[in-house]
């Protein structure tokens, strides 16, 4: 378990590190909030949810994992495949299991009440990977918990889909500028930031487009991908057009907002 947290804190703290390096060398959009303060209000939304979950749930994705093979629940611990196709397998389901429940908190409101805290982000950037409201990192680890326990998933599965996920999160939202070649050739495996910037636009067609996190592929096979911002990269507007003003986009009141009219 100390190895899993050690794992996890270092590739967060390199990949922020190399995003954020990134786009001092190479930004793609000029900011129009405070860095300052979106900066403190995002990673500290990482302390609160890390502690919340870390009180509320015991047990975890990776220890459910190990449980369910110890104890033979499970599709890929009930059928006989090899290591590394029950591996395989269960990190694309769970990639698939987690682009199906973006889309379910943007097409169901009480849901989307806690999810659009993510889209107030006035800018994107590394730390927006992060920017999410307990209530939502609670009930998205228990739709892991139930994916993993149908699944089977081994361990170790679960425990690379994981980190890669924030990985790719943080790498995703950054505001870095690549070159336009490479980034079509690396959206054909991987969300580019230019491909899931279009999801945060203030476009409703638009932000209901480009759920994926790791993967493309989910967007293109159920219809949901937009290869574009109907305005351009520079000239789009990122966040909502309920929540413009940045008084409004404080720590606490974004704690509150799902419990706020707008």
């Amino acid at each position: 378990m100390q190895s899993e947290q050690t794992i996890r804190l270092s590739v967060f703290a390199g990949v922020l590190l190399l995003v954020a390096l990134g786009e001092i060398i190479s930004p793609h959009r000029p900011l129009v909030d405070s860095k300052r303060r979106r900066w403190f209000t995002n990673l500290t939304l990482v302390v609160i949810d890390t502690t919340a979950v870390r009180l509320l749930f015991p047990i975890l994705p990776v220890a459910v994992a190990y449980m369910a093979e110890t104890r033979g629940w499970g599709l890929f611990n009930a059928v006989s495949l090899a290591f590394w196709l029950r591996a395989l397998l269960s990190f694309l389901l769970l990639d698939f299991i987690i682009y199906l429940q973006h889309v379910l908190f943007h097409y169901t409101p009480i849901l989307w009440r806690l999810h659009r805290m993510h889209h107030t982000d006035l800018d994107l950037d590394v730390t927006s990977g992060n920017r999410f409201h307990p209530l939502e990192i609670i009930i998205s680890i228990l739709i892991k918990l139930a994916a993993v326990i149908i699944l089977g998933a081994p361990a170790q599965a679960v425990l690379a889909f994981e980190v890669v996920l924030n990985a790719c999160a943080m790498f995703n939202h950054g505001n870095i500028k690549l070159p336009v070649a490479f980034d079509h050739l690396l959206r054909l495996f991987l969300v580019t930031p230019d491909m899931h910037r279009v999801h945060h636009s203030t476009i409703v067609r638009e932000t209901n487009s480009n759920f994926g996190f790791n993967f493309p592929w989910w967007d293109r096979l159920c219809g949901t991908y937009r290869s574009q911002p109907e305005k351009g990269h520079l000239d789009m507007t990122i966040g909502l057009t309920e929540y413009r003003d940045p008084q409004r986009l404080t720590l606490l009141r974004l704690l509150l907002q799902p419990f706020t009219p707008l």
